[in-house]
């Protein structure tokens, strides 16, 4: 129990509900509705083919100074998609609007703002912001006075719809959620939340592309970029280890594929140091010596990045953020071949290989057996270039304040 309150305050619910689901049998989480992330009181109220007149006659906006409500699921110390989209709060209170979030939770037991106001402040990876932090209430819903409703997930987009508020609606996406889970009760309760008529401000042109080609929503994109003051090289030479983003509790981060990837590449140079970061193997085969890194702080990464030569970062989804992380530490990215990473980023430093073990590993071993290792690893950080995070914040704030107006 103790194990489990700790990964749902690291991780938060959506990681912390993967481990815990993951080793139960799956009949018995398929017959038990409290294992989902919404609400099923909202999934049931929800009906997006007759969409109510709060969501039809949105307010008109006017004033240059917006309030925005951000509804989100609890944040956890580690969980990257909650770290970005504080950055992106930072970026909309830098600009005059007023945020607050509110807390959405499924359990019984109301989500803890104190809780949550400690997970953000604890750690550096999180930006600081003056949004207040509140529970979400259904019955009240976010107030008269909201411009704007931001779901950020796709479970608070079920509240974002039925919130009485005229605000306008809007979709952060980060992902293409359904694809988190097997096709089933919980992948059609993701995948309807795109046809709920929301505007969609999207991670990337791939997610942009797909969900108004396949769902006819109207998005606007940001652009992925690397934050720069945590990822550099500090080591400025040829490098000697490898790098996997290791998380068996996130399938879409293809554990079991890298396993079989790193597996033939320690056959391949078995005196090669294979870190693996991300999550704490700790009872998980892992068959080849490795260093077991866990879920490391941000501090930690740019020094074990700089020991890397390639990093072995898998994706079945949205692009990850870390292979323009990796880039700005001069690590060379290997990443899963497919749109759904190309349409993210084309930078010529990311390794795209298909999904062959094999092939990837030997891109792996080409990489350490570069002649000109150490020129590339100088070279990866230029390649970055613009946008920075900055200009990904212009991007959105761009979007949302046109989409605001109509």
């Amino acid at each position: 129990m103790r194990a489990t309150w700790r990964t749902l305050r690291q991780n938060g619910p959506r990681a912390t509900l993967a481990r815990v689901f993951g080793k139960l049998h799956q009949i018995t989480a398929a017959h038990s509705s409290s294992s989902m992330l919404v609400a099923a009181d909202d999934a049931a109220r929800v009906d997006w083919t007759r969409p109510g007149e709060n969501l039809t006659d949105p307010l008109l906006v006017t004033e240059a100074s917006l309030n925005l409500a951000w509804i989100m699921s609890p944040p956890g110390r580690g969980s990257g998609g909650h770290q970005n989209l504080f950055r992106f709060i930072a970026f909309a209170e830098q600009a005059g609007h007023r945020c607050t979030i509110y807390l959405y939770s499924s359990a019984s037991t109301p989500p803890s703002v104190d809780e949550a106001r400690a997970v953000v402040a604890e750690s550096s990876a999180y930006p600081t912001v003056d949004a207040e932090f509140v529970v979400y209430d259904r019955q009240s819903g976010v107030g008269d006075e909201t411009h704007a409703i931001i779901a950020t997930g796709w479970e608070t987009a079920y509240p974002s719809f039925l919130d009485p508020s005229h605000a306008r609606r809007f979709y952060f996406v980060q992902d293409f959620e359904p694809s988190f889970y097997p096709l089933g009760s919980e992948y059609v309760l993701a995948e309807n939340t795109y046809r709920f008529g929301f505007h969609g401000i999207t991670a990337g042109g791939w997610l942009a592309e797909t969900l108004s080609r396949d769902y006819g929503m109207v998005t606007d994109k940001f652009d992925f970029a690397a934050d720069t003051a945590h990822y550099s090289v500090t080591n400025p030479e040829a490098r000697s280890e490898v790098f996997f983003y290791a998380r068996p509790v996130t399938a879409r981060r293809a554990f079991e594929l890298g396993i079989l990837v790193l597996e033939e590449f320690a056959r391949l140079k078995p005196d090669v140091t294979i870190n693996l970061a991300g999550w704490d193997l700790t009872g998980w085969n892992v068959p080849f010596p490795h260093v077991n890194h866990g879920s490391l702080n941000l501090e930690q990464l740019n020094g074990l990045y700089n020991r890397c030569a390639a990093g072995l970062v898998l994706s079945l989804s949205n692009m990850s953020l870390l292979p323009l992380e990796l880039i700005a530490s001069g690590v060379a990215p290997v990443v899963n071949d497919g749109p759904n990473n190309r349409l993210v980023s084309d930078n010529p430093f990311i390794e795209y290989v298909p999904t062959a073990p094999g092939a990837m590993a030997r891109r792996m071993v080409e990489i350490l057996e570069r002649p000109d290792a150490a020129e590339r690893v100088r070279a990866m950080p230029a390649s970055l270039g613009a946008p920075d995070w900055r200009e990904s914040g212009q991007q959105f704030l761009r979007a949302l304040e046109r989409g605001v107006r109509g």
